[in-house]
């Protein structure tokens, strides 16, 4: 059965007390990246009209066009715009093949393989097919996977619809099994998790599971694919985190939650790392994730900060502190743009690598770039066990917590005081920054009571987006520290309000920006009262404003 839920009116049109036969399911609830949000472009995507083979699928075929082309020539015929449709289309294709060519017993996991073996790109894929009832298949590259194992009481179920998993267990009692890219969707269910790796194909049957590992490379005789039982039989990972924190509480939604949880999540972030006893001689932070690294990241040629969107903006809103009190060039990069130059990474470098979930597909990419180069290399994630935290040398969890809004709010802010206590950790050593060292971590420690202050203003941010709702477009403009915080604000407005919004550095307002602004331009100004205030006050001053429609202060 494959049904399409729009909304919660069509979920009512379910019958959820409908038995059926099978034991494995998929579902996805996919946002559109190729064409637009519509039920043709939705998950799961399909071979055709017998429902051969289904594919939910998260990630993105960077080879769909030409794979595409093949298929059409080849009779098929397609529905939807998306990259994802050619997939099960793909796998039939495969399975037909063999069927002609006289094979008629072609195991699941052959057919999905001969499909990887085509796709170019970063996908996290799951695989259902009539041919096949009750088994799934499940493989990766670039985005994140994780297997779910949930063991039964002999009450709840009577064994007969799963199987033990061996190689997981020896207590025999029979179990759920989840697949899901994110660990959200599996917490209320089970804990238990194995942490997929890039190139592992997880074959669920009868309720059994089996990993092969993918090996692109031909076979001896060059005509068949290479593939090997896992080389490790991995641990179940334990999930630190609980139900309540997927709940929406009090809140209408995760973003506002994720907003008023600032206060909790940076203090967590800094508990235990962060230290301040009764002398200044006390204030310290100890980092145990970069302490047998500390003296190569001192005598570094440079620090290259890598990232994509939020994350990068964190890094850059980082990088003066890190200048200051490290001495230590810091170097920005976008991940995509370091891979498209195939820019220069050295062996006396130290790359940071910055990722919310620790599975950005051309963050990863630029991690195995970088690598290859000899530099050493740092993770800031918020995900234990992720690819980033498993493949830098070294690198530090930022304890935000469980982010589920699609904008990142307070993992965000999480970044940014790490890697000012990055800062603070490399310039240890330099007596000379002793008391603006001293400075900072008093202000760390004071920064959570400074967000419960500004989050008491959240009626009057309702009141200043009334005045902005019915814009077109927004500048906001920012400059020293604060043009990080330009450029995520921007961000922001385009994320989560859909308005063309750009983040614009104050210091370049007469070099082009400035022939954009008229009456009717609404402006935002970030202007902190530090070495940059007048600066920025020269450039936006009451002299200066009968130019604009709106300027907002902060």
């Amino acid at each position: 059965m494959v049904v399409l839920v729009l909304s919660e009116v069509a979920a009512t049109e379910l019958n959820l007390e409908e038995s059926f036969t099978t034991h494995a399911g998929i579902a996805h609830t996919r946002w559109a990246t190729h064409g637009v949000p519509a039920p043709r472009n939705s998950h799961p995507q399909t071979s055709g009209s017998g429902n051969d083979f289904l594919v939910v699928h998260n990630g993105v075929i960077t080879n769909y066009e030409v794979l595409k082309e093949t298929l059409v020539r080849h009779g098929f015929t397609f529905e939807s715009e998306t990259d994802t449709e050619v997939i099960p289309k793909l796998a039939k294709f495969v399975f037909d093949k063999a069927n002609e060519e006289g094979d008629q017993t072609v195991a699941f996991n052959q057919v999905v393989l001969e499909v990887m073996r085509h796709l170019e790109g970063a996908y996290a894929l799951i695989f259902k097919s009539r041919h096949y009832p009750n088994e799934l298949i499940a493989c990766k590259r670039g985005s994140p996977l994780l297997l779910g194992v949930k063991e039964l009481n002999d009450d709840v179920c009577n064994g007969s619809a799963f199987h033990d998993a061996k190689f997981l267990s020896k207590n025999g009692n029979p179990k759920e099994l989840f697949l899901s890219s994110d660990a959200n969707a599996i917490i209320e269910h089970t804990k238990k998790v194995l942490v997929i790796e890039d190139g592992e194909v997880v074959h669920l049957k009868e309720g059994g599971v089996s990993i092969l590992k993918f090996n692109n490379d031909k076979g001896r005789n060059g005509d068949s694919l290479s593939a090997r039982p896992a080389s490790v039989q991995r641990a179940l990972s334990i999930l630190e985190m609980e139900v309540e924190q997927i709940n929406k509480g009090k809140y209408k939604h995760y973003m506002q939650k994720e907003i008023h949880e600032q206060p909790e999540s940076l203090t967590t972030t800094m508990r235990g790392r962060l230290l301040r006893g009764g002398s200044c001689k006390a204030k310290t932070v100890l980092l145990g994730g970069l302490k047998d690294h500390l003296k190569t990241i001192r005598r570094s040629r440079r620090i290259v900060f890598i990232g994509c969107g939020t994350s990068y903006n964190a890094a850059l809103a980082a990088r003066p502190i890190l200048e200051e009190l490290s001495g230590v060039p810091v170097t920005m990069e976008i991940a995509s743009d370091l891979l498209d130059r195939q820019g220069p990474i050295y062996r006396e470098d130290t790359a940071v690598f910055v990722s919310q979930s620790g599975e950005t597909a051309d963050t990863l990419l630029a991690l195995e770039y970088t690598l290859e180069n000899g530099a050493l290399c740092v993770g800031i994630t918020n995900t234990v066990g992720s690819v980033i935290a498993r493949n830098t040398h070294c690198g530090v969890h930022i304890n935000a917590g469980c982010e589920i809004g699609v904008a990142s709010t307070k993992a965000y802010t999480s970044q940014i005081v790490v890697m000012a206590m990055l800062a603070l950790a490399i310039g240890g050593d330099t007596i000379s920054k002793q008391e603006r060292r001293e400075a900072i971590i008093d202000g760390l420690f004071d920064l959570p009571n400074k967000i419960r202050e500004v989050l008491k203003l959240d009626q009057e941010m309702k009141d200043l987006a009334k005045l902005l709702i019915a814009e077109q477009s927004l500048l906001v403009f920012g400059r020293g520290y604060n043009y990080a915080t330009a450029l995520e604000g921007a961000l922001k407005v385009k994320e989560v309000a859909l308005m063309h919004s750009e983040g614009i550095l104050a210091g370049e307002m007469k070099h082009g920006p400035l022939a954009l602004v008229d009456e009717n331009l609404p402006i935002v100004v970030i202007a902190t009262h530090d070495a940059c205030f007048r600066f920025v006050w020269l450039l936006f001053g009451r002299n200066y404003i009968i130019l604009v429609h709106q300027i907002v202060w902060h």
